[in-house]
């Protein structure tokens, strides 16, 4: 193949002495293993300039040759979570050297740049099969249809939360591939709280006390969920809060709710039936579909702005209430407006994370 390096004085005076021996471009280009172009430009150069140096290139030359800048896009993309001095070590050990400094500013000129890795669950290739399937099932479903679901979640909040970020090498519009996730784990401690919402009105938000168990569970929506169905219903000229007026009509209002344990225990599927809860399947690990979870994170953004912060879990817990009953309608309403983009963007992403 031939060079791509710049040709040297000698081989320019090479390439002007073999064309006045009448030998063709082609032919050059054979002799010196150099492109035709290349051949043909230095030849006209003498014809047209009685010139045989090079121009001079602006700049400084690069200190990484072309393959070795594809040598780095291939192990950036093989960990995009490693470092600018791991990868100096990655390049040495196949005979490439740079520093740091020429390594950050090669990926910067290939649009590569570090960033905050987005903290998604791991969703494991069955569990995106399945967001699949309850997508593909709904992405014709009418904003009424939505309009009928109670979505509801449980969510911790930290007196005090670490805030430390995973950083990863990519390019704009990769920011939700799989590789460039940070994966999030539930925690196990600080309060809890349950809550729940449709489009038509913020509902209660409960304390979880110590673990929630499936027993737990059914007291906490026995004491909270009947009620506010109840009013749902009497809101909209229902009967009796399950679902059905006295006559048997009504507007019908489904109940969603995760795959946690305890949500799913014999225990509490029996009691939903026995109280006439409809409830929406689940797919699991899928928060992205749940638009409570941006309640949530409202909830966290106005504690931070609060002054003087909670010093402690009640204090904290009644902060989080007042929050709650502080969001307007039309938030609801744009995140009720949001399923269909949701189920869409699941779609597009073959399953995986989406920026929701």
């Amino acid at each position: 193949m031939p060079k791509a390096t710049q040709l040297s004085e000698f081989e320019r005076g090479e390439i002007v002495g073999l064309k006045k021996a009448n030998f063709s471009y082609r032919e050059i280009a054979r002799i010196l293993n150099r492109s035709k172009s290349a051949v043909e430009k230095t030849v006209n150069d003498y014809v047209s300039k009685n010139k045989t140096t090079a121009a001079l290139r602006p700049g400084r030359p690069k200190k990484l040759s072309d393959r070795d800048e594809r040598q780095l896009m291939r192990v950036v993309k093989k960990n995009t979570k490693t470092t600018a001095c791991k990868l100096v070590e990655s390049l040495e050990k196949i005979n490439i050297i740079a520093s740091e400094k020429t390594i950050r500013r090669t990926l910067h000129s290939k649009n590569v740049y570090g960033r905050k890795a987005v903290k998604k669950p791991l969703i494991s290739d069955v569990n995106r099969k399945k967001r699949l399937y309850w997508c593909h099932s709904r992405k014709n479903w009418s904003s009424s249809e939505w309009d009928k679901i109670i979505f509801s979640d449980e969510s911790r909040f930290e007196l005090f939360q670490n805030d430390s970020n995973d950083w990863v090498w990519r390019k704009p519009g990769e920011k939700y591939n799989k590789e460039n996730l940070s994966p999030t784990v539930k925690k196990s401690d600080g309060i809890m709280v349950w809550g729940c919402f449709t489009r038509e009105k913020m509902g209660p938000l409960a304390l979880v006390e110590g673990k929630l168990n499936a027993i737990g569970y059914n007291k906490l929506l026995a004491e909270n969920l009947l009620s506010y169905i109840n009013e749902l219903r009497e809101e909209s000229g229902g009967g009796d809060g399950h679902g059905h007026d006295g006559h048997g009509h009504g507007r019908v209002f489904t109940f969603q709710e995760d795959n946690a344990p305890c949500h799913k225990a014999a225990i509490a599927n029996r009691w939903k039936e026995e109280n006439h809860i409809m409830v929406l399947p689940w797919p699991a690990q899928s928060p992205d579909l749940n638009p409570i979870e941006n309640l949530w994170q409202d909830l966290k953004r106005r504690l931070r702005m609060r002054n003087p912060k909670p010093k402690n879990k009640t204090e904290l817990f009644n902060l989080l209430k007042e929050e709650w009953f502080n969001t307007i309608p039309v938030r609801i309403n744009r995140l009720v407006d949001s399923m269909p983009r949701r189920v869409d963007a699941v779609l597009k992403n073959k399953g995986n994370p989406t920026r929701y």
